[in-house]
């Protein structure tokens, strides 16, 4: 076989992870860097920031994952690729060599040239990020529980997701079962004050459905007490509320969930790269003119033979994770390096509230509570280790059975309007996971 490979890989998310999976046990060495210790399942992450499922229920640490002799995981921050030298720079300051690099980063959240905005709209790509959202709903419920100024009354009692996507639907969803169920432990809060509104800049929400899959949703969310305003692009976002249009709406938590950009894997290396900041990538997932660099997940910008750019869904970053460590196994090994990547589409599921779901499989289109089931049932699944499937079953039992979302504890409920949220079995301060 030869001298020891040095392989690293960049991201622990989906496509990192299975990379890393396939390398195991490969006989060459494989180092996995991310800035946090923890793989994270983010399709459930607004799960986490609605209070209904704690953070360690959806993340597990890498290393307890990844037990093979031949790989290291190191939490650090990659800051530079010295492709010349052949060297990853990380903020320790160390240079980690590689033989074959994998570019699986992730994505961040857009705002579309308005990044201030970040500030004032927390996004949903980390677990920080779900405790933020969970801090201002929860944060804003109390103090409405006792403000006698009518405007700020209602200013603290809605709440605005932007984006129409599935992230937005399901975070939309979620906030009304969140706040519905907790107005009735609030003597002072009536359910019909709370006001949640879904703004989308296009005509439809879930864009990539069929018109009757959309339709569907917007009809359950509606039934949700969700206001939905369609052809409406966010125009200014403040501690007060946002601009949609031209109308002002005054409101406390403003989510943002529209728009995603590629991390700044291209620029480390100096590649082609997209309007959205993601790698341009040939067939085989190799970065062209680099063919022992390789881009993949969310930071890969991959064209199908039909022209189509590939989503960035976690389907698409698992496989692709697949292919890319079996390819350079090939390559190492010297076999055949098989053929060009190709998807295989399982479908398309979005989740808009208790028992209802959308899912596109192709020739078959489902929609409400056998969605549902599918959905939660395919999520399961996609969790890393037994114990995040058992204790998310457990905890979703729980809160069909008794329409109550987990334990809404709010701490340091004075400081700075900035109170921290926790559930009874997750500290937020420092999650165990």
């Amino acid at each position: 076989m030869g001298q020891r490979k040095q392989i690293v890989i960049v991201g622990a998310g989906f496509g990192g992870l299975e990379a890393a999976k396939g390398l195991e046990n490969s006989g060459h060495d494989v180092t996995l860097i991310d800035k946090t210790n923890h793989h994270l399942f983010q399709p459930l992450l607004y799960q986490v920031a609605t209070a209904a499922l704690s953070p360690a229920d959806i993340a597990e640490t890498t290393r307890s994952v990844l037990k093979a002799d031949n790989v290291t995981v190191l939490m650090a921050e990659v800051t530079d690729v010295d492709t010349a030298t052949r060297q990853v720079m990380t903020d320790t300051g160390q240079g980690i060599p590689y033989d074959f690099l994998v570019l699986a980063a992730g994505a961040d959240y857009s705002f579309f040239g308005h990044d201030e905005w970040a500030d004032v709209a927390p996004v949903l790509k980390t677990l920080d990020d779900a405790l933020r959202v969970r801090e201002k709903l929860l944060s804003s419920l109390e103090a409405a529980e006792h403000m006698t100024d009518e405007a700020e009354r209602r200013r603290l009692l809605t709440f605005a997701v932007v984006g129409g996507g599935p992230t937005g639907v399901e975070m939309a969803g979620s906030i009304a079962e969140l706040t519905r169920s907790s107005a009735g432990q609030f003597r002072h809060i009536r359910a019909d004050e709370i006001r949640i509104k879904l703004i989308e800049a296009g005509p439809k929400i879930l864009g990539t459905f069929t018109p009757k899959q959309s339709a569907y949703a917007l009809r359950a969310l509606e039934r949700h007490g969700v206001e939905v305003v369609l052809d409406t692009p966010v125009r200014d976002i403040t501690t007060e509320g946002l601009q949609a249009g031209d109308d002002w709406i005054d409101c406390a938590c403003v989510i943002w969930c529209a728009g995603t950009k590629a991390r700044k894997s291209g620029e480390w290396i100096g590649a082609e790269m997209a309007r959205n900041g993601a790698i341009v990538v040939g067939p085989d997932c190799a970065v062209p003119g680099m063919q022992d660099v390789f881009a993949i997940g969310d930071v890969a910008s991959f064209r199908q033979p039909d022209g189509s750019l590939l989503p960035g869904l976690a389907p698409v970053a698992k496989q692709q994770g697949r292919y890319v460590a079996k390819l350079i196994r090939n390559r190492i090994e010297g076999r055949p390096e098989g053929k060009p990547f190709r998807y295989r589409n399982w479908g398309s599921m979005a989740v808009i509230g208790r028992s209802k779901a959308v899912a596109d499989f192709g020739t078959v289109k489902l929609k409400g509570f056998v969605a549902w089931l599918i959905w939660s049932i395919v999520h399961l699944g996609l969790l890393v280790s037994f114990r995040n499937r058992l204790s998310v079953y457990l905890n979703w039992c729980w809160c069909w059975l008794t329409r109550r979302q987990g334990a809404r504890l709010v701490t340091r409920p004075h400081e700075a309007g900035r109170s921290r949220t926790i559930r009874d079995d997750a500290v937020v301060e420092a999650p165990e996971v």
